[in-house]
């Protein structure tokens, strides 16, 4: 979630006065991986971005000066303890952080594919790592905010090495594009060390979440989750083509055959400004293959925003994150058992999961945003 690095948060933006407060001198912040992609117009094709990934913050190694404690506490470690960092000043004279290895924490690019692996194997020890990365613009040093309000997002994906229980997930936060939102922290290192994560299970803070295709090699389900404030929409409104009856369509040698590489296109259709519906299609071996179902409504607009509110996030703009996780509380029971998927009980348990498939990953690559119709004309 190696060498000394300058303090936190004199790093990002405390300055050189508090920068000589910290007890290790400081040097560079550690790059992050290049990862290329695209943003699309009918009229002009794809134009190349200029962009990388950066893991959050809850991965970096934060801890006392001269010694091992962590300075992180609270869920998920995503909070600074208190008492050594009750103000930026004191956490700069009391917390230093490590520069990231991003392929010891199960993160790699190459070209315009990002591999994510949930277990990476270190001094011969195999260790859980479940990255989660943001996209940035590497000439701005914040989140790409991705507009997509009657525009479409497009991936290719191999889920071919993700088994029962585990999930590749590439979706959108409402987050804030500088990760300034940071509550009970003093962090101010901003998006540039991963910070600002907010979903609709109100990790961070609670915020509006798109899920584009949270999958594995046997099921997969694209959801909705809006909020007004902090009531969100949990469950969400989601498609499952599994859990829709369609048991032939999505999985190893199916219509959307899992063992082999595809390209899932969604489309947030809208009409007068309004979010009218949320569209899948796959294509595979150059062939195009519709989703059988689609999202049209989204629960109450009063309660949570509903389709509406879903769609004034991602006109708003909203930042794409990519996940590789499993569940040890429901075994990813929700995505691929029993209605959800053709997986057994129990086949899904973290346990299983590291020991039949320890090089399990997802290969996110070639990812295409823009005018629907124009992330896959070519």
């Amino acid at each position: 979630m190696v060498f000394s690095s300058p303090s936190l948060f004199g790093l990002a933006a405390l300055g050189l006065v508090s920068l000589a407060l910290a007890q290790t001198p400081p040097s560079a912040p550690d790059p992050h991986p290049l990862l290329p992609t695209w943003k699309c117009t009918s009229s002009g094709g794809c134009v190349q971005q200029n962009t990388s990934v950066v893991l959050d913050f809850e991965y970096r190694n934060v801890h006392v000066v001269g010694g091992t404690t962590s300075c992180l506490t609270g869920n998920f470690g995503m909070k600074l303890d208190p008492a050594r960092c009750p103000n930026n000043e004191t956490c700069a004279r009391n917390c230093v952080i490590d520069p990231m290895n991003y392929a010891n924490k199960g993160v790699t690019t190459s070209g315009n594919a990002l591999t994510l692996r949930h277990y990476v194997r270190i001094d011969g020890r195999l260790t859980s790592a479940s990255p989660r990365v943001y996209l940035m613009d590497e000439g701005t040093g914040k989140y790409v905010m991705m507009s997509l309000l009657n525009q479409e997002l497009s991936v290719d994906v191999d889920l071919s090495d993700v088994p029962c229980g585990e999930n590749g997930a590439f979706y959108l936060s409402e987050m804030t594009a500088d990760g300034s939102k940071n509550p009970g922290q003093f962090n101010t290192g901003g998006a540039g060390l991963g910070n600002g994560y907010c979903d609709a299970q109100c990790q961070g803070y609670c915020c509006p979440e798109m899920d584009i295709l949270e999958a594995n090699s046997q099921a997969n389900v694209f959801t909705g989750h809006p909020c007004i404030g902090n009531n969100c929409d949990k469950g969400g409104c989601g498609y499952n083509p599994y859990g829709s009856g369609q048991r032939n369509f999505y999985g190893p040698s199916k219509t959307v055959d899992t063992t082999k590489p595809f390209t899932a296109v969604t489309a947030f259709q809208a009409s007068g400004g309004r979010l009218t519906s949320i569209t899948r299609k796959y294509i595979q071996n150059g062939r195009t293959i519709n989703s059988p179902g689609s999202i049209t409504n989204c629960g109450s607009e009063s309660g949570t925003g509903g389709l509406v509110g879903m769609g004034q996030s991602l006109q708003r703009g909203m930042v794409l994150a990519m996940s590789i996780w499993n569940d040890a509380t429901q075994n990813m029971a929700w995505l691929d058992q029993g209605n959800n998927g053709p997986c057994r009980a129990g086949e899904g348990t973290p346990s299983n999961i590291q020991s039949r498939y320890p090089d399990t990953h997802v290969v996110f690559s070639n990812i295409r945003w823009g005018d629907i119709g124009s992330t896959t004309r070519s």
